[in-house]
C-alpha cells in the first residue's frame, strides 16, 4: 500500500469537493470529540490543512468520523475513501474504537497486538 499525497491535500480535496471550511469540520467534529475525549483546535485543523503539522492517530480518527472518510485515505495511501464499518461492530463502540487504531498500526504492530490478546485469553482458561 502506498501512500500517494499528504492528508493536507486530502483535506482540501474534500472541502472543495463538499464546499466546507475549516470551521465546517471543526463543527462536525465536535460529537466525535467529546465521544474519544479528544480536543481538536482551529489552530490543529489549520496546521494539517497548511501541511505543516501531520495529525497523530487520535486525531486522523476523529477527522475519519467527522467527514465519514477512511483514516488511511485522509493519510494519503492508495485505499477507497469509504470508511468499512463491519457489521459485526455496529452499536458496540468499544470494538468500533479498537477496529480503527487497529488498523492505524503496521503489519508487525498488529501481530504484537494479537498476540498480546491471545496471552491475555489464555491465562483465562
Amino acid at each position: 500500500m502506498a501512500r500517494i499525497t499528504t492528508t493536507s491535500e486530502r483535506l482540501k480535496t474534500l472541502m472543495a469537493a463538499r464546499n466546507m471550511k475549516q470551521v465546517d469540520i471543526i463543527n462536525a467534529a465536535k460529537p466525535f470529540c467529546e465521544k474519544f475525549k479528544t480536543r481538536l483546535e482551529k489552530n490543529d485543523l489549520s496546521q494539517y490543512v497548511s501541511g505543516k503539522v501531520e495529525p497523530g492517530n487520535d486525531k486522523l480518527i476523529l477527522l475519519g468520523h467527522a467527514l465519514n472518510v477512511s483514516e488511511l485515505w485522509l493519510m494519503g495511501f492508495d485505499v477507497p475513501i469509504e470508511r468499512e464499518t463491519p457489521i459485526a461492530n455496529v452499536g458496540n463502540e468499544r470494538l468500533t474504537e479498537f477496529i480503527d487504531l487497529f488498523k492505524l498500526l503496521t503489519p508487525a504492530e498488529q501481530d504484537i497486538i494479537i498476540l498480546q490478546i491471545k496471552g491475555i485469553l489464555s491465562g483465562r482458561r
